[in-house]
């Protein structure tokens, strides 16, 4: 009898706590295609439902913007962010970033270009005239590298926007592209196929996990303390982080300062070469 009202009493309690229990969403930029983004994401919303207690759930975007305009309307209460999502988020809907991923113990990613590894190209220069692929078409910080390294877009025989990363690396293998741009992590994934590097950007801030600036102040802080708690040298930990970038061993405290290098970036671009600026996309207003 005594055991069977414990087990009532602890029911009513378990139940209780998931009545409380707040929700929370997270979203993404559309870093890869949604499948893929729900089998990277799901081992990390497991573990910070885990850890909070909160009842966490996913909501991919189909594009950068759409990260955006969900962070800023409360679909989404914490968002997995490229730099110039994250600044846009901000400077819109004043978002706060949260934590950043260290890729290899570093805060900071490069992006880089890529050609076939059988490619006559030597560097950048040699895609002149070449076709190239680009991401999401509002990712502008990739054309900003190539205008900073003195490329334009004119310069191409062709260029197309494949969204994601992933599809970038597939298409120059396929022979589709002649080159493309891409996150680092994303050509050590794709290297051993037959991928070879032209040109490495200088270091750009991390992606970010950036929080709705209506989010309370003690929430935030219990979604912090479990993501640095993925910095412990466990299986569980490791196993996690990889599957969201297998770059990724760690994360560490974001601020909003850190990503001032990009928007330096884009301002120098704006102010050099106002015209190729225009035509790649890059919006100028954000510098």
């Amino acid at each position: 009898m005594f055991k069977a009202k414990l087990l009532l009493t602890l029911s009513l309690i378990l139940m209780s706590l998931q009545a409380n229990a707040q929700d929370i969403t997270i979203g993404t930029v559309a870093m890869d295609a949604p499948v893929e983004m729900i089998k990277r994401m799901t081992p990390l919303a497991e573990y910070l439902a885990q850890q909070t207690g909160y009842r966490m759930q996913f909501r991919p975007a189909p594009n950068l913007d759409s990260a955006v305009a969900d962070l800023g309307s409360g679909k989404v209460q914490i968002a997995y962010m490229t730099p110039i999502a994250y600044i846009m988020a901000h400077e819109k809907h004043q978002a706060i970033p949260l934590v950043t991923p260290l890729t290899h113990g570093k805060s900071t990613f490069n992006l880089v270009v890529v050609v076939p590894k059988d490619s006559p190209v030597k560097k950048l220069d040699d895609l002149k005239g070449k076709r190239f692929a680009f991401g999401d078409p509002k990712a502008f910080l990739q054309p900003a590298v190539l205008l900073e390294a003195g490329m334009n877009i004119q310069d191409f025989s062709a260029v197309a926007y494949l969204k994601h990363y992933d599809n970038i690396a597939k298409a120059i293998l396929l022979g589709d592209f002649d080159g493309g741009i891409m996150k680092d992590t994303v050509y050590e994934k794709f290297a051993p196929q037959g991928l070879r590097v032209v040109y490495t950007s200088p270091p750009l801030a991390s992606y970010v996990f950036a929080v709705s600036g209506a989010l309370d102040a003690a929430t935030q802080n219990k979604l912090k303390a479990a993501f640095m708690a993925l910095n412990r040298p466990t299986a569980e930990a490791q196993s996690i982080l990889r599957t969201l970038d297998q770059g990724y061993d760690g994360f560490q405290p974001a601020s909003d300062k850190n990503y001032d290098g990009e928007r330096d970036l884009i301002a120098r671009v704006k102010k050099k070469r106002p015209n190729e600026c225009a035509r790649q996309l890059i919006h100028c207003t954000h510098s």
